[in-house]
């Protein structure tokens, strides 16, 4: 099985769009991220995210996602975790 198939099997749709992002972001040398940044760039809503970005905290294994702070928006630190 491919790591994108396995991705899109563990996560539903808003979650596979989050973890893509934060991916690139991560290759790009970024390391936080503000939930409403990534809602505008993904086209959700900051709660949306914001929710999903909790859920994916707890179930993402290949991304560690820490709750950073909050300051006009949630800041999520976001790093890869060595498998």
């Amino acid at each position: 099985m491919s790591t994108g198939t396995n991705i899109r099997d563990k996560y539903n749709e808003t979650q596979h769009k989050i973890v893509s992002y934060l991916h690139t972001g991560i290759n790009k040398g970024k390391h936080y991220f503000k939930s409403k940044y990534i809602a505008k760039d993904l086209g959700l809503s900051p709660k949306e995210v914001g929710t999903n970005m909790a859920i994916l905290a707890d179930m993402c294994k290949e991304l560690s996602i820490i709750r950073w702070s909050y300051s006009n928006s949630t800041t999520w630190m976001v790093t890869p975790r060595a498998l």
